[in-house]
Parts: C-alpha cells; sequence; structure tokens
C-alpha cells in the first residue's frame, strides 16, 4: 500500500549515512570487534529506508500500523542501531553500552530487548520467512503496513531464502519488499568463489518477484527504487537487487572480504574516521 515519501533532502541522507559508519566504528572500538563491511555497504539503503519512507513511531514502538524492518544480515545491526537512537527509539548512552554487561545491544539485534528493532536474527537466511509472516498478517489486518527484509548475497545459498521467496509469491504479498545487498563478499571469501549466486535478477523473476537492480551507493537509483517497491501498487512481492561495495567510504577496506569482521588499531580506527568525514570514497 502507497504511504507518503517524506521530504528529505540527498545532503540530509548523505550525512546519515556518513552516521552510520561513523557509529558503527565508535560501537565497534567498544566492542572489540564489529562487521564493518556489511554495515558500510548498507548505509545509503538504511538511511533512505529509515529517514524518507518507512513510517514508524519512536514514542510507540509496537504502534501495529507500522513498516517492519528485518534484515537477514543480523550481523549488520550495528549499522542499524545507531539510526534507531538518532531517531530517538533508545538514547545514546543506552547505545553506548554496546556490548557490556547487560545491555540490550548485542552483535546481532533481540527484538525483545531493542526498542525498534522487528527481528531478532541469528542463523542467516531466516528473516525472509518472518517477513512473509508478517506481510500475511498485516494483509489479514487490513493495515497499510509494508514489511521489508533486507538480506546479503551471500544469504542467498541458503535453502530457506529461496523457499519463502516461493510462499511470498504464491500469496501474492504486495505489502512485501526484499532488498539483497549486493557486496560480493562474505565471512570466508568473495561470494563468486564460495558459491556463485548469479544471475540473481533471472532468479528472482523466475520466483515470482518484481526486480529491480540498482547502484546501491547512489541517492537518486536508491530513492527512486524504493518508492518502487514500496509505493507501487501490485499483487507480488518487489525485491531490489543493490549493487553495493564492501566497505565502502574506507579506502583500505573497500572491496575486501577481510573487512567483513575486524578491529581497528588506534590509527587506522583515526584514518577511518577522517576519510568518512570527508567522504573520500
Amino acid at each position: 500500500m502507497q504511504r507518503p515519501r517524506k521530504n528529505v533532502s540527498k545532503e540530509l541522507l548523505a550525512e546519515k549515512a556518513k552516521m552510520i559508519r561513523r557509529e558503527t566504528v565508535k560501537l565497534t572500538d567498544i566492542c572489540g570487534s564489529g562487521h564493518y563491511g556489511s554495515a558500510f555497504s548498507m548505509a545509503e539503503l538504511v538511511a533512505a529506508l529509515y529517514y524518507e519512507f518507512m513510517h514508524v513511531d519512536p514514542g510507540d514502538p509496537q504502534w501495529m500500523d507500522r513498516d517492519r524492518f528485518t534484515m537477514g544480515k543480523g550481523h549488520a545491526a550495528i549499522g542499524l542501531f545507531p539510526v534507531l537512537a538518532d531517531l530517538g527509539f533508545f538514547s545514546w548512552d543506552e547505545l553506548y553500552s554496546y556490548t557490556r554487561l547487560g545491555s540490550p545491544f548485542g552483535d546481532h539485534p533481540d527484538m525483545r530487548k531493542v526498542k525498534g528493532a522487528d527481528f531478532s536474527s541469528g542463523s542467516i537466511g531466516h528473516n525472509l520467512s518472518v517477513s512473509v509472516g508478517m506481510a500475511l498478517g498485516l494483509r489479514r489486518r487490513k493495515s497499510p503496513a509494508r514489511v521489508i527484509c533486507l538480506m546479503g548475497d551471500g544469504e542467498q545459498a541458503e535453502g530457506q531464502v529461496w523457499e519463502a521467496a516461493m510462499s511470498a509469491a504464491h500469496f501474492g504479498l504486495g505489502n512485501l519488499l526484499g532488498i539483497v545487498d549486493i557486496n560480493k563478499v562474505g565471512s570466508d571469501g568473495d561470494v563468486s568463489e564460495t558459491m556463485n549466486n548469479e544471475p540473481l535478477h533471472e532468479k528472482w523473476r523466475a520466483f515470482g518477484w518484481d526486480v529491480e537492480r540498482i547502484d546501491g551507493h547512489d541517492p537518486d537509483a536508491v530513492g527512486d527504487a524504493l518508492n518502487w517497491g514500496l509505493n507501487a501498487d501490485r499483487d507480488k512481492p518487489a525485491i531490489i537487487l543493490a549493487d553495493t561495495v564492501a566497505g565502502k567510504g574506507v579506502s583500505f577496506m573497500e572491496h575486501r572480504w577481510q573487512w567483513h569482521l575486524g578491529y581497528l588499531g588506534p590509527a587506522d580506527r583515526d584514518r577511518a574516521l577522517e576519510e568518512i568525514e570527508k567522504g573520500l570514497s
């Protein structure tokens, strides 16, 4: 169902994407380990979703007609938590307890503990199934809410993804949007080498979904695709295949699977933060 697109500038969205990357570095510094590569690659997508398209209410996190967001790539939640703090679901001081004893914030999100989190993740590949169930329930209630599921490209090797894809098409879930963050790397190498899953466009179309492929760092392409995916009247699910760069924004991390998970020493941390602020990449 259609919902109004918020009037925000490209400059604001660019600043929010920088914030996601900057805060990912800071939170990793607290934790001692973090998923830089996949958090950086999704920054423009998540910024556009939350600041331009999604309808949520930080004052009422359980609002029944809120749009839902799930992440198959839940290990990248370190890049989502700052957005939820910025929107007011919880304070920055709370967030900076990240991974400390008693903190609600861990490497993966727990929807029972984190305000604004609509999903809990663990094993990669199950959140599209969760999203199908949410979309079915919302449609039954005649809610205007949409469900957005962000997945990784390595995640496409999981059989459960395709079972859920087939179910979503069978049930005609026009209120479900999938996004695949195609950053081309995983925890143990390049996706093309560990398990090549291309051509993804043809595969998703064959499973009965409407498909668009875009540059996931181009603000105009991201905005147009999200508007197409969320606000077009359709009787089938849609998916955006977003080509991105792992580690985007930090030159020595870009395209390198070794930065899927890591930790920066003080000199490299300062260099990374400087590059992020200057937008050198």
